[in-house]
């Protein structure tokens, strides 16, 4: 097994070697560190790395294999964890020069529990400034480039762990999603991205933007994401939000299969605009799932659908308003994008804000009840593959200061209702630039997602196939 090999390798095969001692702890978190020295300018997908510290820990890793210690799933694995998410000692600037120097004096309990899991942690990846955007770019750490095309889009607000994720720096990458975030990535890089149902990951502290926020996988094969949000999932004291329950053995049960489920496909919701090489490779993905489930996938137009867009569009300025107490000393600073969504808030009242608030509750129910008729439903995961990362909006589209979500309408309905939904590439446009298609199901049907998503991995892989901008083995 050459270095690059050894960098691609899952998380579930590395697992296996290292249990085996096949392999050192040491030498799989070298030779990623390595790699990542290598290619980071070219992709800059880390804000902090802390190759020292991994190096540290893997040698203690190293002994606790050697010494017979009980040993977690993760033993020995490299992980990544977003500029979003506090680390302790470890800077968490958020993408912003508001917090530039900032140093957490704790962790949050999913970097816990993936370091109680084993899990080696290499440093901090690249976010949109405080995740505002699906473009990978802030004024902090500038431009996350896409693996499969420099100087475009990686997606965001997850920029950095996608990015890492499809250029090989390791197997697993934690990335976070309040309208998007782990699955825009996961579709403009190629790999695999699942947001679960809210509150199965405990997030800490617990997002101001009335429970939207989810804390996901962003991996290369569905088992690691499996094993990956067996590892972060389960209730917490800090996050009282979050499930009671704690989550069933994904892993074990990742190759049930979904036969007989029922799947709907909808191609646009019932009103987003869609560039039509997407739109032809999702459909056909779509029409695959059929054998998958050993029947027809019906194509339908949720009457709910053409209700988001106003819904987002309001409480997405309300909730960035949180950010004005910047503005007097950074707005020069700031992601100008950011600033214009802050001020569309300008003027609007609570009464406002829980007027729109109780039809989003309405929306929320009218999503529910019409998945009481189906297990899953399919949709593109973004409107558009990756686009230059300097514009908010592709050059073709409709522009405006700060409306990134008129390409990413399918991704916001499900942080409002709470729903699983994940991300699996799908196919390449003409100009080899990566295509996702969403699977959505039932709130608290993670596994069912999870079993989804392995079955039309297994019928179409896509594992074996790696961006150009890195090198082949």
């Amino acid at each position: 097994m050459n270095e690059t090999d050894l960098c691609y390798l899952p998380a579930t095969d590395l697992a296996a070697l290292i249990r085996e001692k096949q392999i050192s702890p040491v030498e799989v978190v070298q030779t990623v560190l390595a790699r990542i020295e290598a290619l980071e300018p070219q992709l800059n997908a880390f804000a902090t790395l802390t190759p020292e510290r991994a190096v540290e820990d893997a040698r203690r890793a190293e002994a606790a294999l050697m010494g017979g210690d009980a040993l977690g799933p993760l033993h020995g694995i490299p992980v990544t964890i977003k500029d979003l998410i506090i680390t302790k000692d470890i800077p968490t600037e958020r993408g912003s020069h508001t917090c530039k120097g900032s140093v957490p004096d704790e962790d949050a309990p999913v970097v816990t529990r993936l370091k109680q899991a084993g899990a080696i942690l290499l440093g901090k990846t690249t976010t949109s400034e405080f995740g505002w955007k699906g473009v990978s770019e802030s004024p902090l750490t500038g431009i996350t480039h896409n693996p499969w095309k420099h100087g475009y889009n990686a997606g965001a607000s997850s920029a950095g762990a996608g990015a890492a994720a499809a250029a090989g720096y390791g197997p697993l990458h934690q990335g976070s999603d309040g309208a998007g975030s782990v699955r825009m990535p996961a579709h403009f890089c190629g790999i695999y991205g699942l947001k679960p149902t809210y509150g199965r990951v405990p997030y800490y502290p617990v997002s101001n933007n009335d429970y939207t926020s989810h804390i996901g996988p962003m991996t290369r094969t569905v088992a690691d994401a499996a094993l990956m949000l067996q590892a972060m999932s389960g209730p917490h004291p800090l996050d009282h939000s979050s499930c009671e329950a704690w989550p069933p053995d994904y892993p074990a049960r990742l190759g049930e299969g979904i036969k007989g489920k029922r799947v709907a496909f909808s191609p646009d919701l019932g009103h987003a605009r869609v560039e039509p090489e997407v739109a032809a490779l999702v459909a056909a993905a779509a029409t695959a799932f059929g054998d998958l489930v050993g029947g027809a996938v019906e194509e339908v137009t949720p009457a709910w659908g053409k209700n988001g867009p106003e819904l987002i569009r309001f409480t997405w300025p309300a909730h960035t308003s949180a950010h004005a107490k910047y503005l007097p000393e950074f707005e020069s600073r700031m992601d100008p994008g950011l600033v214009a969504c802050i001020r569309t808030a300008t003027g609007w009242t609570t009464a406002d804000y829980q007027a729109v608030r109780e039809r989003k509750l309405a929306y929320c129910a009218a999503v529910a009840r019409w998945f009481e008729d189906w297990d899953f439903l399919l949709t593109p995961t973004v409107s558009v593959a990756a686009f230059p990362a300097e514009l908010l909006q592709p050059a073709h589209w409709p522009q405006h200061p700060w409306d990134w979500i008129s390409w990413a309408e399918f991704s916001y309905p499900f942080n409002f209702t709470g729903m699983p939904a994940a991300t699996v590439p799908c196919g390449f446009t003409s100009e080899g630039l990566p295509v996702g298609l969403q699977i959505v199901g039932r709130r608290f049907d993670d596994l069912g997602v999870l079993q989804a998503s392995a079955a039309f991995e297994k019928a179409h892989p896509w594992q074996q196939i790696r961006p150009g901008l890195c090198p082949h083995a």
